[in-house]
């Protein structure tokens, strides 16, 4: 009773404690320690539920000390709360288990520990329920997994922005896509996580770690230096030729299939395996230029096998493509009875003999230069530097039908300038000398006809009629014949 009059700062009766004032230092010690124990009993620990409000303190090893009815704590007043209750502790949560494991999620730092995690997490989605949330919570975490393992094996360094490697010239992509594929290894690119480059000339695509494995150079610099087609269609030589082998992998192959499938090149008639042919269609050149045949057939020259050098892969027949407008089939000399068979060939060629003619005047116009009229031609140059030659882009505009529409309306262009807009070009015309009637004459018009020595311009039904003269090669003649009588004249005299 003396104990909680004190802790209540009642006056304590006499003999409680000898006698004992309140300044005495033994009941000041007494008080402080009533105080402390309230203090303690009032912040209890709620996340133990077993110890009392003393047991809480006890350390480890140390053995619970007998309470004495001195050492008692004072009842709490019952409208205090009581956190010993079991009942009346605070629920935050503990019962549910937010520190565990999820399922299938591993933590590992190098390829050993990642690989067999990812084994772990194969286990755990064979063992879930079918197209259960659990079962593609742990493919997705399989996916990341593998995703962290390549990017170990394929570290983010800090790689250069172009490298130059057997006349490649590849600069490093930005791009995060996934959906490219490395030329090299036939892997997918994982643009978020892997380095990979492009080379400009021949769009040949790898891995930063695949460009030191690169054995065969750029395709575009051997197309610039010896650019040919092989004009036999299908030349094929057997198998057997071949050792039956791939051609460019030297993988064994067979046309039964095992063990590999042996696929045809069209354009060079040799064989190859499923990794180097991946049945692309391309249009072939030789059947073309022979049989004006269009259609495409199945490609695949490995990775340039033919020429030595790297590039096509499967992503399409990547040298067609350099070739395609690159201007070297002479049609005269590989098959000239093709602009028999083709009218349309004889329109073009007609067509790009008059700009041939046309081209002299805007050389010497300073107008047509200023309008800069020859780049209507820019993507077709080899139109305004001779009439022979052609692509093969050329002719599939040709057989489309789209490339005499073009031409016919930049003919006109020209025409237009020369004949109408421009005075200087105006001047530069023909009149008939042998006639010497009509309107002015030019080289282009469809109803003359120029003199092969001379390059003067007569009306065609004129020329035929007197085509034993020519007026102004006569006079010609006259002018060297006086020059050359003129000096022996003086030396006589």
């Amino acid at each position: 009773p003396g104990s909680r009059d004190a802790a209540a700062g009642a006056t304590p009766r006499p003999g409680g404690h000898c006698g004992a004032s309140p300044t005495h230092p033994e009941w000041n010690a007494m008080e402080y320690d009533e105080k402390l124990a309230r203090f303690r009993q009032a912040h209890l620990n709620p996340f133990n539920k077993q110890l009392g409000p003393r047991q809480h303190e006890q350390r480890p090893g140390e053995e619970a000390p007998e309470a004495t009815p001195e050492e008692a704590l004072p009842e709490l007043p019952p409208a205090e709360p009581e956190f010993r209750c079991a009942e009346r502790v605070m629920d935050l949560g503990l019962s549910e288990d937010h520190f565990s494991r999820p399922v299938g999620l591993f933590l590992a730092s190098d390829v050993q520990q990642l690989q067999q995690a990812i084994e772990a997490c194969k286990q755990v989605i064979l063992e879930l329920p079918e197209q259960s949330e659990k079962q593609k919570d742990a493919v997705v975490r399989l996916i990341h997994l593998r995703l962290k393992l390549q990017e170990l094996k394929d570290p983010n360094e800090d790689e250069p922005n172009i490298r130059v490697l057997l006349e490649h010239r590849f600069y490093k992509e930005k791009s995060k896509s996934v959906k490219q594929t490395c030329d090299k290894c036939n892997t997918i690119i994982w643009g978020l996580i892997q380095t990979w480059y492009t080379c400009t000339g021949c769009y040949y695509r790898c891995h930063s770690k695949c460009l030191n494995l690169i054995s065969k150079p750029c395709v575009s610099s051997k197309v610039s230096h010896q650019a040919e087609y092989e004009l036999n269609i299908c030349p094929e030589t057997g198998l057997d030729s071949q050792d039956y082998r791939c051609a460019e992998c030297r993988v064994p192959i067979s046309l039964r299939g095992v063990p590999s499938e042996a696929r045809q090149c069209d354009y060079t008639g040799q064989y190859y395996c499923s990794h180097c042919h991946w049945n692309d269609l391309a249009i072939i050149p030789a059947r073309v230029v022979h049989n004006w045949d269009f259609e495409p057939r199945k490609v695949g020259v490995g990775r340039w096998g033919h020429l030595g050098i790297a590039g096509c892969g499967g992503r399409g027949m990547r040298y067609l493509a350099l070739m395609v407008s690159r201007p070297v089939l002479r049609l005269r000399e590989i098959n000239p009875l093709l602009f028999n068979y083709v009218e349309e060939l004889v329109e073009i060629r007609k067509l790009r003999q008059d700009i041939l003619l046309m081209k002299p005047y805007f050389l010497t116009c300073r107008e047509a230069m200023e309008a800069r009229l020859l780049l209507q031609l820019q993507d077709r140059q080899h139109f305004v530097e001779n009439d022979e030659m052609y692509s093969v882009q050329d002719l599939l505009d040709v057989h489309a039908g789209r490339l005499g529409c073009s031409l016919t309306e930049i003919h006109t262009l020209f025409a237009k300038h020369i004949k109408l807009d421009c005075e200087r070009c105006q001047a530069k015309g023909f009149v008939c000398e042998l006639c010497r009637e009509g309107d002015v004459l030019f080289p282009f018009d469809s109803h003359t006809s120029v003199c092969t020595d001379c390059s003067a311009v007569f009306h065609r039904d004129c020329y035929y009629d007197n085509s034993t003269t020519c007026p102004k090669c006569a006079r010609l003649s006259l002018r060297k014949q006086s020059l050359f009588q003129e000096p022996g004249a003086d030396v006589e005299a």
